[in-house]
């Protein structure tokens, strides 16, 4: 069982940048697919990046050039490094890991960007 927990969140001016973590609890087995997605109110969850485990990466037009996404498995964390951040960045961010559907998930951490 893997449980992920999510930090970095917060409160920042648009053009700024947060760095989020997603920790993980006991093993995440260096194969997983690892990756952040997103949910503003009244909005579908929609992907934000991911990274497989060969280190491949893919992420949503709307964060390409700002986001980048990296992982230590050493340390059971995965980073998601948010720069040049806009208002329409402003979700619940949510944590994300497996080999495929369903995929373990963690609790989400506030991002709000104000303009």
């Amino acid at each position: 069982q893997v449980q992920l927990v999510e930090s970095g969140g917060g409160l920042v001016q648009a053009g700024g940048s947060l760095r989020l973590t997603c920790a993980a609890s006991g093993t995440m087995p260096s194969i997983f697919t690892v990756g952040w997605s997103r949910q503003a109110p009244g909005k579908q969850r929609e992907l934000v990046a991911s990274i497989t485990g060969g280190g491949s990466t893919n992420s949503a037009d709307s964060v390409k050039g700002r986001f980048t996404i990296s992982r230590d498995n050493a340390k059971n964390t995965v980073h998601l490094q948010m720069n040049s951040l806009k208002p329409e960045d402003t979700a619940v961010y949510y944590c994300y890991a497996g080999v495929g559907p369903p995929w373990y998930w963690g609790q989400g951490t506030q991002v709000t960007v104000s303009s």
